[in-house]
């Protein structure tokens, strides 16, 4: 955490930058108060990049339109019945909220919007300390209510108010504190930590679509464990991803299986260090991040103890992708994400056949083709789901998939694996067997394809051949 002083300093540069400072000074002519607030504060303390900034006041939406109507390059009302106006002021975007006091309908908890008068009122009405806390403009001053600045040198994260209060008011917040457990690394004070314990199954009140913009923001963080710990030992996790907890299995005495929930979130870590190794810079990948989580969730429904005690999970890759696929769309999730994600769970376990033989070419073309987009994803998360403390089995299942990748990578330069097609295209099926288009032309493009991936490339008139040398034994 920086210095006090020094993160005062960086907010003073902040406010001082020109578009700013147009914002600060139109306000002030007009005669409102002007705060910058919540998360540019906070990280100002943490030395984190200061994004998306916010500002609060004591204007009604009306008038902050007619204040930034004059200095801005654009503005839009999208905000305006919870009060917040946007605005880009010489290239910038802002968001200008008018103070609130929010008041929940006790059913839904969507909150009932109440502008408030005082910046004070304002703050203390927010999720967590280290949040109610704003530089007030221009007089770059910063207030503090809640005690936020000791809690965040303590790296604690506690509600301004009695935390049943504010997790009852909006539940979200509970997700929240996981997500910032994660985020911020910080810990959950005792209190509000019980209250989290308590109230877990307020967030079935949560509409399935906040649950998962927050759970996105969680597993998208630089270190979701300790949030999605947070979120299985409060008990929120059996409401909003119930497949999560039930992957703590009963470990047998003869210890025959590990840990599944453990095991989890430990590829979904080794999933995060690939990301960084293999494409630094990059944004962190949702699908791939949420398909290390879920990779095992079918183990539950398909263990089975053998006769020798041995506990097998067969099959477990075919009903894990169906299972999640029916959650993330219960959560919303979009179509595409939804398709990617069982679809890396349903492939998984392919790569570990390898080890037991070199595969043939053939094998190589199939693992490819059936990856198709996502083989880069597959490659990631098949070498995460490496978590065995055996070094020699680690280093001769990394080894294989290195050899495994320079086949693809020879094969690719070779064959063009990325596009695998047959020899012919659908017309020249046509017309080499006279053929209309029909259900023919398709078994003869599988019957083809088959063909290419198994002995590969053949050239036009060797696959007219072999063609029509197929459609003579059907006959």
């Amino acid at each position: 955490m920086d210095s006090v002083a020094s993160a005062i300093q960086r907010l003073s540069d902040l406010a001082s930058t020109p578009h700013i400072s147009r914002l600060t000074t139109a306000f002030s002519a007009a005669g409102f108060e002007l705060a910058l607030v919540g998360g540019p504060v906070r990280d100002a303390f943490l030395d984190r990049e200061l994004a998306d900034l916010d500002f609060t006041t004591d204007a009604r939406p009306d008038d902050i339109l007619a204040v930034v109507k004059p200095i801005s390059d654009a503005h839009w009302d999208i905000g305006r019945a919870f009060g917040t106006i946007g605005a880009r002021i010489d290239g910038h975007t802002v968001e200008i909220t008018t103070y609130r006091s929010d008041a929940y309908d006790g059913a839904t908890r969507k909150p009932i919007v109440q502008f408030g008068d005082t910046l004070e009122a304002d703050l203390v009405r927010r999720d967590f300390t280290v949040n109610a806390m704003a530089l007030r403009l221009p007089e770059r001053v910063l207030v503090d209510p809640s005690g936020g600045l000791e809690d965040l040198v303590a790296k604690r994260l506690i509600t301004p108010g009695a935390p049943e209060r504010s997790f009852g008011d909006d539940p979200l917040r509970m997700m929240r504190a996981a997500r910032f457990t994660s985020q911020l690394g910080f810990t959950v004070a005792p209190p509000t930590a019980l209250a989290l314990h308590a109230l877990a199954d307020r967030i079935s009140m949560i509409s399935a679509e906040r649950v998962n913009e927050e759970l996105s923001k969680l597993v998208s963080s630089a270190n979701p464990r300790p949030g999605l710990q947070l979120l299985v030992d409060s008990g929120i996790a059996a409401i909003v991803l119930p497949e999560l907890p039930a992957l703590r299995l009963q470990i047998d005495e003869h210890f025959h299986h590990k840990d599944v929930y453990e095991h989890s979130l430990t590829v979904v870590d080794q999933v995060i260090e690939l990301e960084e190794s293999r494409h630094p810079g990059e944004e962190p990948d949702l699908v791939l991040r949420l398909a290390a989580l879920l990779h095992d969730i079918g183990k539950p429904a398909t263990k089975r103890t053998e006769g020798d005690g041995v506990v097998t999970f067969h099959h477990h890759d075919v009903v894990g992708a169906k299972l999640a696929k029916k959650r993330l769309k219960e959560l919303r999730y979009d179509n595409d994400t939804v398709t990617a994600v069982s679809r890396l769970i349903e492939l998984h376990l392919r790569f570990f056949g390898y080890t037991e033989g070199a595969w043939s070419d053939s094998a190589v073309r199939r693992y490819v083709r059936d990856a198709g987009p996502l083989l880069e994803r597959l490659h990631i998360l098949t070498r995460a789901d490496v978590t065995t403390r055996n070094r020699r089995k680690a280093d001769r299942l990394s080894f294989a998939y290195d050899d495994l990748e320079q086949r693809i990578a020879a094969l690719g330069q070779e064959e063009e694996l990325a596009a695998i097609r047959p020899d012919l295209d659908g017309e020249q099926i046509m017309q080499i067997l006279g053929l209309s288009p029909g259900r023919e032309v398709g078994e003869a493009y599988r019957f083809l394809l088959e063909l290419r991936l198994e002995e590969g490339p053949l050239g036009a008139h060797v696959a007219s051949e072999r063609l029509l040398a197929w459609r003579a034994a059907r006959r």
